[in-house]
């Protein structure tokens, strides 16, 4: 696929996707869309890529800024909601469980983590693609807001089940309710991102955050923790423990279980097969 409005790139087992329309702060379109989820699927089926991060464009001094106005300003005229998506669009994440197969909720069904190194504001869609990120790490001062409000549009693509998970029902209720702005510092106190980060340092904080995960935890271990922590959102307790036994007792035939003991016992980098 020709890449107009994302930007890919891997290096050394970290995939980062950068949201680039900086002339509109980033600003989402189902072009982009279209395109980030071919790059996600993309990623997710490459053995070399470990670790996803998203970030926005730092020209658009902005994470991303939200929809598109002119995609806003085509709802109205055509007076119905339209993803400007086509049918073929990539399905990354789809087919491992019938929650995750929706916008968004994808992210869910990844076998790769995705953090998002927020360098700017986060609107609309751009809070969005933010909540569904499995980390969060942002510059002071970044402002957030959900946005639907002031358009007459509900809560949207799964914010209103989504944030109450990340940051409470109280915080969520006062975001969604309200669409007010809300800074990053606010953010980060209501437990909604991991860690705030001087600009200059977001980056290579981040793909260090990445490199260490990529090199420290197996690729089975990635995976698998991260598809129980969204899976166990669905089930009880006891569902979640007889999973994680049932896996344990695959995972330990793994040859990478056999070269996470050797690696940890020789005080060396671990060698994963994946």
């Amino acid at each position: 696929m020709e890449l107009k409005t994302i930007r890919y790139e891997i290096s050394d087992g970290i995939a980062t996707i950068t949201l680039s329309r900086p002339k509109r702060r980033n600003a989402w379109t189902g072009r982009m869309h279209t395109e980030y989820r071919w790059v996600l699927a993309e990623a997710d089926k490459d053995k070399a890529v470990r670790v996803i991060i998203v970030t926005g464009d730092p020209e658009g001094q902005a994470f991303c800024a939200g929809a598109d106005l002119g995609a806003l300003e085509g709802h109205s005229e055509k007076g119905r909601y339209d993803a400007g998506i086509s049918d073929d669009i990539a399905m990354p994440g789809y087919g491992v469980r019938p929650e995750f197969d929706a916008t968004f909720a994808y992210h869910f069904g990844l076998k790769k983590p995705v953090i998002a190194a927020i360098n700017g504001a986060a609107a609309g869609v751009g809070l969005v693609l933010a909540a569904f990120a499995d980390l969060r790490f942002c510059v002071p001062s970044a402002k957030f807001t959900a946005a639907h409000g002031r358009f007459n549009f509900p809560a949207e693509f799964g914010l209103s089940w989504m944030l109450p998970r990340l940051v409470g029902v109280t915080h969520a209720n006062d975001i969604l309710l309200s669409s007010r702005v809300f800074t990053s510092e606010e953010a980060m106190e209501m437990g909604f991102l991991n860690k705030l980060v001087p600009s200059a340092e977001l980056m290579p904080h981040v793909t260090a955050y990445a490199r260490a995960m990529a090199d420290g935890v197996s690729p089975g271990s990635l995976r698998e923790t991260k598809r129980q922590i969204y899976m166990d959102l669905h089930r009880n307790a006891a569902g979640a423990v007889e999973a994680a036994e049932h896996l344990l007792n695959e995972m330990v035939k793994h040859p990478d279980y056999k070269e996470g003991v050797k690696a940890w016992m020789e005080k060396r980098k671990a060698e994963w097969q994946g």
